[in-house]
């Protein structure tokens, strides 16, 4: 059986492949996002993704022969990259931009094999549509924390779906890692997505 390491600390990208029947290991990656800037959205996520599946692969407590897995989202509106705001008064402005309109998340995903060193990557593109959230319903939803440290400041699968009235294309990429894509980067890699199945 084929192991798979996480590079990421998101709970929400752990749930979403849990559920799916696997049970992957979880090595953070510790990859500076900031030090990739000025690239097109798409590029960004697909760019940080890599760093993150490289940086853990290297690690003494990856399993030989282990799929490494790293993944980033980066929400595009008008262009520009949305990671997490942090910050609340960002958070607040970023969803005044939002409200009312769609988005497009993309979500890089880079799988790495460390028996064989091979690597395949690609971004995953899901259009959103955000509710025309009040005053008060941005104010409330900004104090509650969560959107300071998601990509795009909204979850789909927290207090955000509310705030969510529609998806085009795949809900587990919102969520954080695509299952389809994934399921396409294990095979060609040469692996088998049923043999991840934990048993």
């Amino acid at each position: 059986m084929t192991s798979l390491v996480l590079a990421s600390a998101s709970p929400a990208r752990l749930s979403t492949l849990r559920n799916a029947g696997l049970d992957p290991i979880v090595v953070v990656s510790g990859v500076d996002e900031s030090q990739l800037d000025g690239l097109p959205p798409a590029e960004l996520a697909l760019r940080l993704a890599e760093l993150k599946s490289a940086a853990v692969a290297g690690r003494p407590e990856v399993p030989e022969g282990a799929l490494v897995l790293g993944c980033d989202s980066v929400l595009e509106l008008d262009g520009a990259a949305l990671g997490k705001p942090h910050d609340p008064d960002e958070a607040v402005r970023r969803w005044e931009a939002m409200r009312g309109r769609s988005g497009l998340l993309h979500t890089g995903h880079s799988l790495r094999h460390t028996g064989t060193d091979r690597a395949a990557s690609a971004t995953a593109s899901t259009v959103v549509h955000f509710a025309d959230l009040t005053d008060d319903e941005v104010a409330a939803y900004v104090a509650t924390g969560e959107p300071l440290h998601v990509a795009g400041a909204f979850t789909v699968d927290g207090l955000g779906g509310a705030f969510v009235t529609g998806i085009e294309g795949d809900h587990h990429n919102v969520v954080g890692v695509s299952l389809p894509l994934l399921r396409e980067l294990v095979a060609g890699l040469g692996c088998s997505w049923t043999d991840l199945w934990a048993r």
